[in-house]
């Protein structure tokens, strides 16, 4: 039992470094399909997603969410925005890469656990612990610093961090799987995107001037969004989230080298200053996390002590271990950058 465990825990290892391994080298993807744009690419995305999605749920046979969720109008509302905030989050994020924002774009994703912990104060009310709050001014600090560097604020990485902070705080709400989410989302957008693609083609489409090649790197759009998605449900399963919640800074430092070493952004010193306090930040949030989490399962494995939980043996049945207590509780794990 105990190998199998082992065995399940690094498969889901392995899915969690896929997964965000893939999310962390995508920039290397959208430069292959210039010339189309930012909002032919995206268009594209949305179409070929549903299709992908649509057929891996056809494999799984998983569709009696569709129904349940069509009776819920409040639900299915939630859903129209996830979709409508992640569009923007796609858009922006592939017009960066292909304007050679990486490193920018990046920071969007560094710095959306410290949005996520705010926005949770703000809206959700939630009240943060000491250490949480020195990260969440370090961050602004660092928001600051990079402001002075850049000669304005830099819009790409708010506007990707507080895109996809928004985006986790609805799905929360909506409790999706993955795929389904997925699915729900690309079915909203599918329309849109398709009357747009039909337009295009008569004003300038890239998808049929430009041989086959180019079509088909446009159509694998749609794996390249749900690939990772899929490997990203299949570690959730398997490893806790404390785990996760460290495996997703691969996906932002991946991109952070892409831009410096492949991309050769600029990194002149002030933006290296910004860079070090939102990193800075983000250690002080991990390791709060984590000290709360063995906190956390430390006590729950004496309540069960002292109800009489423990085997004669020694060993507790049916526990959960100390991992599985979230260490991510207070920091998002991403589903996609």
């Amino acid at each position: 039992m105990a190998e199998k465990s082992k065995i399940e825990q690094r498969a889901g290892l392995l899915n969690g470094f896929a997964a965000y391994g893939m999310w962390g080298l995508v920039p290397l993807f959208w430069p292959l399909l210039k010339p189309a744009g930012a909002m032919e690419i995206l268009a594209h995305r949305m179409v070929w997603s549903l299709v992908i999605v649509i057929a891996t749920l056809l494999v799984m046979r998983r569709w009696a969410w569709a129904g349940e969720l069509l009776r819920r109008p409040r639900r299915l509302g939630l859903v129209t925005i996830a979709a409508a905030v992640i569009t923007v989050n796609w858009g922006v994020y592939i017009w960066a890469v292909n304007s050679r924002h990486v490193v920018e774009a990046s920071l969007g994703y560094f710095i959306n656990p410290l949005v996520t912990i705010a926005m949770g104060v703000l809206i959700l009310k939630e009240r943060l612990r000491p250490v949480q709050w020195a990260a969440v001014g370090v961050g602004f600090a660092a928001v600051v610093v990079l402001a002075v560097g850049y000669g304005q604020p830099p819009w790409i990485s708010l506007c990707l961090a507080f895109s996809f902070a928004t985006y986790g705080l609805v799905k929360k709400k909506v409790s999706l799987g993955g795929v389904e989410s997925l699915a729900a989302e690309t079915a909203v957008q599918f329309v849109p995107a398709l009357v747009y693609l039909l337009w295009l083609s008569s004003h300038g489409s890239t998808f049929t001037a430009h041989g086959s090649g180019h079509a088909a790197l446009l159509a694998a759009t749609g794996v390249v969004t749900a690939l990772p998605l899929v490997c990203f449900g299949a570690a959730a399963i398997r490893v806790p989230l404390s785990t996760l919640g460290l495996l997703q800074y691969l996906a932002p430092v991946f991109q952070f080298l892409l831009g410096i070493l492949y991309f050769h952004e600029a990194m002149p010193p002030e933006r290296w200053a910004g860079f070090a306090l939102v990193w800075i930040a983000l250690v002080l949030l991990t390791w709060d996390a984590l000290r709360t989490a063995h906190r956390t399962a430390r006590t729950l494995r004496a309540g069960l002590e002292t109800s009489g939980a423990v085997v004669a043996t020694g060993t507790v049945g049916a526990t959960p271990g100390a991992d599985d207590v979230v260490a991510g509780s207070d920091q998002p794990v991403q589903a996609r950058p």
